[in-house]
């Protein structure tokens, strides 16, 4: 076997002995920078580490600068042989690979998850997921075009709209991505808001791009308040409502989905349309189930490219005549926000943006609960810090004259496909989408794909929505309350969508808001969770009487039962509660020494769950006895022996109390004595 070829020493002169690479070290062609040379910058939380500029201007930068920059060239210099320089592309990713992204809170991660939220993917996968969440939110820049034709805008103020709105997506989704004091730190990507096209086209038409702009400086601080409110609202707040918000949203989606899908926006079902249609979303199930880890990476993006081939051969892409029209070229004009539009106007969009926050609200638990597997409840803090991202990408793209921008479900939905929620993926999203915003052929391209094809992922995105919905109201214990709030929530949901005439009922200020389902229903859903809490107390007491051994026993399950779905606790939970309970009472009676149950109680607090079993009589023990060795069981007598038998039978006992429950303590208070069972919850 022949040796490594030999390789000159950096910075030696040419013509001098080389340098063979050690055995078992690395040799990757370029000597890596002893570490701490690097410039660190800070921003808020995050850090990033500078150890890679080859190539920049030294003359005018400050004396430390120099030394790190001059330094990193050396680094960089040109080599003999056949690694003799470095491209671009590794120079980037190596400055790429030097970022700091801020912590976020420590998830358990999801064994189907392909990367999760802080694995970074390899540079090529990385760069396909984001073109992908990329062209999904763009095909979204519909909502803006619709506003701005209500609002007569022209072609020039529509590309400038179009513009800033993209760069405010890119800011939020970054934002968003980012984490630390400016995110979540989660892949959500941000979209225009379809809730405010009719209300945002009345304010476009009247003063142009600056309504537009006030719209977005409205929304921006709306948000920033609820961020600041939400953490304050957990009690109101549980998963059965956000699965609630959720499951309406799915199900909103499913009319427009199946409209676009069949073509009935023409008037009359197209079979072309439906076999587009079809086929995209058979692609993107296929290839999402049966895919290997490649495949299902990039089904979205399979299953769009094969819709917009059949559309091309079936002679539906229309529009590409609009492309020669636009600019290949647009830079972002200032706009800043007109503070004359009418009041009314924008206590409206204030309004719409409030109930909006519902929506944030599902998309933020829905992806936290994606990235894991321990996941309980709504993390508050994510939620507030998600919300904040939003406020702060509408408050800066106001200034720009960027039309209002929210989270995105069908980017959640193409997570789920891919199995991939790494927020790396959320950084380059927000660099592609700030790219594209100056190239308006890209943005407008993407619009033009054909709507049967927007539809089949629309569709994928609406069933997603209600199975995880579902997911999140069955995560919890129900009672009659809980059964009231979320059956009359879908009613008032499902009413409005179903009948829109009941929205015309409602105040004129209030129309907006009367015929979204999701605002509807998750108002509704927030009314009814905090009125039927009124009376409910989060402790409980049974009283146990002179009954049957088999009665007290059920008696103590459907206690712990009821109380459990009174207190909406997770099913899982209360399952573990009462099968402990069960154990702890039976183990009482079983040790005999005169003890007799009188009283369970409980208690729960969203954190804790705790039982009680008060009884008269010694303490239980609760640590096992020294058992006698086999060779001296032989030679025991028989009633010892029984002794024996009966204290390895209460050791089990205790051992199934340890493993049911997180924490199990026992004593004695006034003349009763108890047996305390406490679960995490």
């Amino acid at each position: 076997m022949q040796d490594a070829p030999a390789r000159r020493t950096p910075g030696a002169p040419r013509g001098s002995p080389a340098r063979r690479p050690e055995p078992g070290s690395p040799d990757k062609g370029f000597r890596t920078r002893p570490a701490g040379t690097g410039l660190r910058l800070f921003f808020g939380a995050p850090r990033v580490v500078l150890q890679h500029i080859p190539y920049v201007h030294a003359a005018a930068a400050p004396r430390t600068i120099r030394k790190t920059i001059n330094a990193t060239r050396a680094d960089f210099a040109p080599q003999a042989g056949p690694q003799q320089a470095l491209s671009v592309h590794a120079s980037t990713m190596a400055l790429f690979s030097k970022i700091k992204l801020p912590p976020v809170p420590a998830f358990r991660r999801p064994a189907d998850l392909v990367y999760a939220l802080g694995e970074k993917p390899p540079a090529f996968t990385l760069f396909g997921l984001a073109v992908q969440h990329m062209v999904t939110a763009l095909t979204c820049v519909v909502y803006v075009l619709a506003a701005a034709k209500i609002g007569g805008l022209s072609a020039a103020s529509t590309q400038g709209l179009v513009t800033a709105t993209t760069l405010g997506m890119a800011l939020a989704t970054f934002f968003q991505a980012w984490g630390g004091r400016l995110g979540s730190g989660l892949m959500l990507v941000d979209i225009p808001s379809p809730l405010l096209i009719v209300i945002g086209g009345s304010i476009i038409g009247q003063f142009g791009i600056a309504g537009a702009a006030a719209m977005s400086l409205t929304k921006g601080l709306v948000s920033l308040a609820a961020s600041v409110v939400v953490p304050r609202l957990r009690a109101i707040l549980p998963p059965t409502v956000a699965g609630v918000v959720v499951c309406i949203g799915g199900l909103s989606l499913v009319a427009p989905a199946l409209t676009h899908m069949t073509g009935l926006q023409s008037g009359a079902m197209d079979g072309a349309d439906i076999l587009i249609g079809t086929v995209t979303l058979l692609v993107i199930v296929a290839l999402s189930i049966w895919g290997n880890r490649r495949l299902k990476l990039a089904a979205l993006l399979a299953g769009l490219l094969a819709g917009v081939i059949l559309a091309a051969v079936l002679g539906k892409l229309h529009g590409m005549a609009l492309l020669s029209k636009s600019s290949v070229l647009a830079l972002p004009q200032l706009h800043l926000p007109n503070l004359a539009v009418d009041p009314a106007a924008l206590a409206a969009v204030a309004l719409v943006s409030l109930m909006a926050q519902l929506d944030s609200l599902g998309s933020l638990v829905l992806m936290h609960k994606m990235n894991d597997a321990d996941w309980r409840r709504p993390s508050m803090r994510l939620v507030s810090h998600g919300i904040r991202a939003n406020g702060l990408g509408n408050l800066l793209a106001s200034c720009l004259g960027s039309y209002p921008t929210g989270m995105s479900s069908a980017n959640l939905a193409l997570c789920h496909i891919s199995r991939s929620t790494s927020r790396w993926i959320g950084l380059v999203t927000a660099l592609l989408l700030a790219v594209s915003a100056f190239l308006p052929q890209v943005a407008l391209g993407l619009t033009l794909i054909p709507t049967s094809v927007v539809g089949a992922i629309e569709v994928y995105a609406a069933a997603y929505l209600v199975v995880s919905g579902i997911e999140l109201i069955a995560s919890r214990a129900l009672d009659s309350r809980g059964i009231f709030m979320i059956g009359l929530s879908f009613v008032a949901g499902l009413g409005v969508m179903v009948l829109p005439q009941l929205a015309d009922q409602a105040p004129a200020a209030l129309h907006f808001v009367a015929r979204s389902g999701i605002i509807t229903g998750g108002v509704m859903a927030i009314v009814l969770n905090a009125i039927f809490r009124l009376g409910t107390s989060q402790r409980a007491v049974l009283h146990i009487d002179e009954a049957s051994h088999s009665e007290r026993m059920r008696r103590i399950v459907e206690f712990v039962e009821s109380s459990g779905a009174r207190w909406s606790a997770r099913r899982d939970v209360v399952r573990r509660a009462a099968q402990a309970m069960l154990e702890g009472a039976e183990a009482l009676e079983a040790a005999g020494e005169g003890r007799r149950l009188v009283q369970v109680q409980g208690s729960f607090d969203e954190f804790n769950l705790d039982f009680e079993l008060l009884y008269q009589g010694p303490a239980l023990l609760l640590e096992p006895s020294a058992e006698p060795s086999p060779a001296a069981l032989l030679d025991m007598r028989e009633e010892d022996f029984h002794n024996v038998l009966g204290r390895a039978l209460s050791g089990v006992s205790h051992m199934l109390l340890k493993r049911l429950a997180d924490r199990v303590t026992s004593g004695t208070r006034g003349r009763l004595s108890y047996l305390r069972l406490h679960l995490n919850h």
